[in-house]
């Protein structure tokens, strides 16, 4: 009968309105909300077949979706480590209670951004208790093991702590000194130069390396070669530990360049990259001297002992200041002795049908067999966008569009009630014809 099918159609119209009005109370109530991906109703009209003097009402149906692909403004916080995807891609997380549980047990989510802070167990969460997860670095950005990129299994969940302490020892320096010509004459003096380098050791100490170049005096002439000895405070200062012999080349053509270098104990001398390593107490340092035919080494010119160039690497023990991200998605730690290392790499997921993503709480999303398989890209790198620190990413929803659609919402489901009650007052005129 027409009559009830309009009084269903009404009743439809009523439930789809009333659950678009839940989809709008939501966004609103969600507008500054960070990372909240907006909700909408998709309305699609029922048809009944009728006879052919009469038309049947079918109705509507509302089906409600989450513009889940839709990327919202970054905004600039204060947090280094509040994070938002610049482009393409999520964040990868897992539950807070999860976090000491096997991979395969942790629940696997993805945000678009996150304002993480570090718990009481060092753990960098989220205020809706999601741990960040990533992959732990070498400390030089380089990947300890080849990770899985097609799933989670290989992430772990970021944990530093407060108390993290760095020690990088010296393992390399450069050595570039200039000594005077006229010392390896004929009637010099012949005393030693002295330059002292600071090294670091395996615990951070600092330490100091000796490098004495001694001239070779000829009793007429000049010689034009030293003897570089090296002393390590680490062990006996007074012990040489290291001895390289220097010929320096006076001609016009060599203008007091490495003629020839001659390694001795303790010491291994590459002649193609003009290297030589001294074994300090620490360990091997890997000096730049030069050599013949390689530029920015020794020399011997007529002037003052001068140490052109004369730095090592390393640094001193030292605890963490603070954190980082750079937009490689390199997690780095900033210690108070000025030193700055690679701690983890956070990776872009992407999936082949974001819009398929199953909303959580948090803002957060998890896997559905409709979206496909995730991808765990570098930063940066295919359709994977950039990991942004001090950012945020604001939601998606528009307030003014909001409060259109509600006054929309409201007017229809006022329209739909007017039906409702219409029907209801036509059948009630068809019960009264009985009597």
């Amino acid at each position: 009968m027409t009559l009830s099918s309009s009084l269903s159609a009404g009743v439809a119209g009523l439930q789809a309105n009333a659950t678009r009005l839940a989809v709008i109370s939501d966004n609103i109530a969600n507008s500054s909300t960070p990372g909240y991906r907006r909700a909408d109703v998709d309305f699609s009209a029922l048809v009944i077949p009728g006879s052919e003097n009469t038309y049947s009402a079918g109705g509507v149906t509302a089906r409600s979706f989450r513009e889940v692909a839709a990327s919202g403004t970054l905004v600039a916080s204060s947090n280094a480590t509040d994070l938002a995807i610049s482009g393409q891609g999520f964040l990868p997380v897992t539950d807070v209670s999860a976090v000491d549980e096997p991979a395969a047990s942790r629940p696997f989510k993805l945000v678009p951004t996150g304002g993480f802070q570090r718990n009481a167990d060092g753990y960098l969460t989220t205020r809706s208790d999601l741990a960040l997860m990533g992959w732990p670095t070498n400390g030089d950005g380089t990947l300890s093991t080849t990770v899985i990129r097609d799933s989670g299994a290989d992430l772990q969940p970021i944990r530093v702590t407060p108390f993290l302490t760095n020690t990088e020892p010296t393992t390399a320096g450069d050595l570039v000194v200039n000594v005077p010509a006229n010392d390896t004459t004929a009637g010099s003096a012949g005393a030693p130069y002295t330059t002292v380098i600071e090294y670091f050791d395996g615990v951070g100490a600092s330490q100091q390396l000796s490098a004495v170049f001694t001239p070779t005096v000829p009793a007429t002439g000049r010689s034009d070669t030293w003897t570089l000895e090296f002393f390590d405070s680490a062990g006996d200062p007074t012990v040489s530990i290291a001895t390289i012999g220097l010929q320096f080349d006076s001609s016009r053509t060599g203008q007091g360049t490495l003629a020839t270098v001659t390694p001795g104990a303790g010491t291994t001398y590459n002649a193609a990259t003009g290297r030589a390593v001294i074994n300090v107490d620490g360990g091997p340092i890997d000096f730049f001297i030069g050599g013949p035919g390689i530029p920015g080494g020794l020399t011997q010119i007529q002037s003052g002992f001068a140490p052109v160039a004369v730095s090592v690497n390393g640094a001193p023990a030292g605890r963490l200041a603070s954190l980082e991200v750079d937009s490689d998605g390199f997690l780095r730690g900033v210690y108070d002795s000025g030193t700055s290392i690679s701690l983890f790499r956070i990776p872009v997921v992407d999936v082949p049908n974001a819009q398929a993503l199953k909303a959580e709480d948090g803002q957060a999303f998890s896997l559905t067999p409709e979206a496909g398989r995730p991808f765990l890209y570098d930063a940066n790198t295919g359709p994977a966008g950039a990991v942004e620190g001090f950012a945020l990413q604001e939601s998606t929803v528009d307030v003014a569009r909001e409060l259109t659609g509600l006054i929309q919402t409201q007017r229809a489901y006022s329209s739909n009630a007017t039906v409702v009650q219409t029907v209801d007052e036509m059948l009630q005129e068809t019960t009264n014809l009985k009597r």
